[in-house]
């Protein structure tokens, strides 16, 4: 039988509209899965929701690469984030090719009509596109792309702003494990100590990927700077965020233990991580850092550098303007002046003792008060020539004794002073006093407030009181002297050296009396 083409063009419509008919009213039913059968999944094409940024690597030994590859095996359409400090890294980074992989240059390259770099805030803003970003070390390896969405679950479940997934290692001993992190500013010091919590602390111990919102990495004041966790916890910290350290099923593969083979390049490793954490620590402000051992790092002034703070005006160093006390590399050279002067002169019959402020915080706290630049300690004018370190000094000349102190006769006035150093100029002042019908009295003074004349009776006897971790003699009745020099109540309402330059806000937290 012959079909004309009007009868096939009318078979053809009738049957796409069944066609039709049958997807719009469901298709197929399809059964449950049965026991054991895994529910087939298709892959999605939806936008990704985790930048991964490589930050913490050396330009001259890395595994980058296979890091990046890893993660793309998985999530193929994950942005890639390789940031850099300067191009071009030598060696060069063989990254995988494709769009969503990106090297980023945070200072500017060798040529001046290159680039500008990508230090930018509001460049970085552009990157970071997703709601989070992953920050992953060298090494690391992506094991699954489900690893990826139950960190991200995890994240927005829990109350941390910051998720640790710790990479795996040989040695359970090192395997990352919770700190507590305390950062006082104020006091220039960060304090770590061990969290027996276990999953929400202050820091990491050790390596990890960690998980935030890319808009929290965004409000750091140095998001992007190394040692990037150690940097990124500190930071948090200032801000009170806490972290979570994931359970161990969540934890990365790592390569990293094949890298830095040889004893050089570990060693460099090592210098480059040391120097970073210095020169962060430089940046935000901490010189004191104790590690959870107890161990202490020093980052501020030594013998052979300079003070942390110039010339004092007005009584008022510029750290006071800035809310903060002494640094404590200061208060510990301060001490060891203290402890070096007070040996001399007792070694040489030198009847001395405390003076004004420092008489005040060895009353106070039994020790240099935390906001104090110097020590005082008066003496009797006439026991100087029993002291050779004193006597043989003119008003030009100073002498540097074998542990390195310099002893001088100071310029601006009728006193001796005692520094750390030639480059460091932290100081003991000595002021000379002699006695008058039974008061002692100076024959300059230079206008504090504490310069005042007191009766001789307080120096008879003299008594060893504690102060900056030894014993220093005092007048007998430090209470009633301080009293007569700075008035009633000083040891109880603390204030700073001049008020009408810049006030103790009462709200500070002071350390607490001891006497």
């Amino acid at each position: 039988m012959r079909v004309t083409l009007c009868q096939a063009l009318l078979t053809a419509a009738i049957a796409v509209n069944l066609l039709v008919l049958y997807w719009v009213s469901g298709g197929p039913r399809r059964r449950p899965p049965g026991p054991g059968e895994r529910r087939r999944t298709t892959t999605t094409t939806a936008k990704p929701d985790v930048t991964v940024l490589i930050r913490e690597f050396e330009d001259f030994e890395n595994g980058v690469s296979g890091v990046v590859e890893s993660f793309l095996r998985e999530r193929p359409e994950l942005p890639v984030l390789v940031v850099v400090d300067r191009p071009p890294p030598y060696p060069p980074l063989r990254l995988p090719v494709g769009e969503n992989v990106r090297m980023v240059t945070l200072e500017p390259g060798p040529e001046p009509e290159g680039p500008a770099p990508d230090r930018d805030p509001g460049r970085l803003e552009g990157l970071l596109t997703t709601q989070f970003v992953l920050l992953v070390p060298d090494g690391a390896r992506l094991d699954s792309a489900r690893q990826l969405q139950r960190l991200v679950r995890e994240l927005e479940a829990g109350r941390a702003r910051l998720l640790a997934a710790p990479l795996q290692t040989r040695t359970p001993h090192r395997d990352p494990h919770c700190l507590n992190l305390t950062v006082n500013l104020r006091e220039w010091t960060a304090v770590y100590a061990p969290d027996p919590r276990g999953r929400s602390c202050g820091a990491v111990a050790g390596e990890a990927v960690v998980l935030l919102r890319s808009r929290d990495l965004l409000t750091l004041w140095r998001p992007l700077a190394r040692p990037l966790l150690p940097a990124l916890y500190l930071q948090a910290s200032l801000r009170g965020w806490p972290v979570q350290l994931t359970a161990p099923g969540l934890a990365f593969s790592s390569r990293h233990r094949s890298l830095f083979a040889s004893d050089h390049n570990r060693h460099k490793a090592e210098q480059r991580g040391h120097q970073r954490w210095a020169t962060f620590l430089g940046q935000v402000g901490v010189k004191r850092v104790v590690a959870a051992d107890g161990r202490e790092r020093w980052f501020g002034c030594g013998k052979d550098t300079p003070r942390c703070f110039g010339t004092v005006a007005a009584d008022t160093p510029d750290y006071l303007y800035r809310g903060r006390w002494t640094p404590p590399c200061c208060l510990r050279a301060l001490r060891e002046t203290t402890r070096r002067v007070t040996r001399v002169l007792e070694a040489s019959g030198v009847r001395y003792w405390l003076e004004g402020g420092s008489l005040l915080g060895a009353v106070r706290h039994r020790d240099i008060i935390p906001w104090d630049y110097d020590v005082d300690l008066g003496l009797y004018r006439e026991d100087v020539a029993k002291c050779e370190a004193l006597s043989g000094l003119s008003a030009s000349g100073s002498v540097v004794d074998e542990e390195g102190f310099v002893w001088e006769k100071a310029a601006e006035g009728d006193f001796y002073r005692v520094q750390y150093s030639r480059s460091n100029r932290l100081h003991v002042d000595l002021w000379p006093f002699f006695p008058r019908d039974g008061v002692m009295t100076r024959s300059g003074w230079t206008g504090h407030r504490q310069d005042v004349e007191f009766p001789e009776h307080f120096l008879k006897p003299l008594v060893a009181i504690p102060f900056a971790g030894g014993r220093v003699l005092a007048p007998n009745n430090p209470r009633r002297f301080l009293e007569l020099k700075f008035g009633v109540g000083a040891i109880e309402n603390p204030e700073y050296p001049n008020p009408l330059e810049k006030r103790l806000a009462k709200m500070e937290e002071v350390p607490e009396l001891l006497h």
